[in-house]
């Protein structure tokens, strides 16, 4: 896939982005819930080694193609590995699907009812390689957990500083502010944060165009307005908790809307399923997200 062809289909391709970049601080649990203990290895290089298989075992699987799985984001360490020789961006091209980066290093202390990015050292580098490497585009996260105005303008701003710079190297990026969906002032957030985003979209030069990572909304289709903006590639969702079912559900009443989503779709894969028995709960997971994404339901 060329350039022009990953932009098409990341606008108007019908399917979901799957998330497989949980970093350091994620990747115990991640491993946890794929069945294997933090008893089952010692330090960072064993961790990141077994969860490199459970990654490969997942992008592998004859489930795991570009007729649902329209993207997948990847930890860094993961971009720079191999499965079988070949660099991972470049074994999912071959499966059609769109390969994304995470670049952010995790979340400032909270202040003003969000959490901001950490400084990103070396992130020029760092969005130059994944260029070298086929990457499309970046994804960068951070959370508001209260309905804070000068907070979320904040974590807003950040998050267009930095897709500004994602631009400027020829990736797409992927502006994840995340509103905590157990925020006793979610609905709230969620208004003030549609607000932020509208007037950063509305600010911006030239005809560039970004894509959002959002909570599914309280209130089922009030990002409508961002899934109609003309500087908005794609609107994706994250699960932020919600178990499968619920998460699909959810989004299914979302208008414009697909899923990228993490936890909710490895929550079935464990380490000592049989490769059937894998292939099928991963094929089930894929199906079930790509409907919620694709098929559409009044709210």
């Amino acid at each position: 896939m060329q350039h022009f062809d990953m932009t098409t289909k990341i606008a108007s391709g019908h399917g979901f982005i799957a998330a497989l970049d949980q970093s350091g601080g994620s990747t115990p649990k991640a491993l946890k819930g794929y069945g294997i203990e933090e008893s089952a290895y010692l330090g960072d290089e064993e961790m990141f080694g077994l969860i490199h298989q459970m990654r490969t075992r997942i992008m592998t699987s004859p489930a795991f193609t570009g007729d649902k799985v329209l993207a997948a984001i990847l930890f860094e360490r993961t971009m720079d590995g191999s499965i079988d020789g070949k660099p991972v961006p470049h074994v999912l091209i071959e499966r059609g699907i769109i390969p994304f980066i995470k670049i952010d290093k995790g979340l400032e202390e909270e202040e003003n009812g969000v959490q901001l990015m950490k400084p990103m050292p070396g992130l020029s580098d760092l969005l130059t390689r994944a260029k070298g490497l086929g990457v499309f585009g970046t994804k960068e996260r951070s959370v508001v957990n209260r309905a804070n105005r000068e907070g979320i303008a904040a974590i807003v701003k950040q998050q267009f500083d930095v897709g500004g710079e994602v631009l400027a190297h020829g990736l797409m990026p992927i502006l994840e502010p995340e509103v905590n969906i157990n925020s006793p002032e979610r609905a709230q957030a969620d208004q003030m944060l549609l607000e932020e985003i509208l007037k950063a979209l509305d600010a911006l030069p030239g005809d560039e165009k970004m894509m959002l990572k959002l909570s599914i909304p309280a209130e089922a289709g009030l990002y409508g307005p961002l899934v109609d903006h003309p500087r908005v590639l794609r609107v994706v969702a994250l699960s932020g908790g919600y178990a499968r079912p619920d998460a699909c559900a959810q989004l299914a009443k979302n208008r414009g809307m697909i899923a990228s989503f993490s936890r909710a779709l490895l929550e079935d894969l464990r380490h000592q399923m049989s490769d059937a028995q894998f292939n099928a709960a991963l094929a089930g997971a894929i199906d079930q997200i790509y409907d919620a994404s694709t098929e559409k339901v009044a709210a």
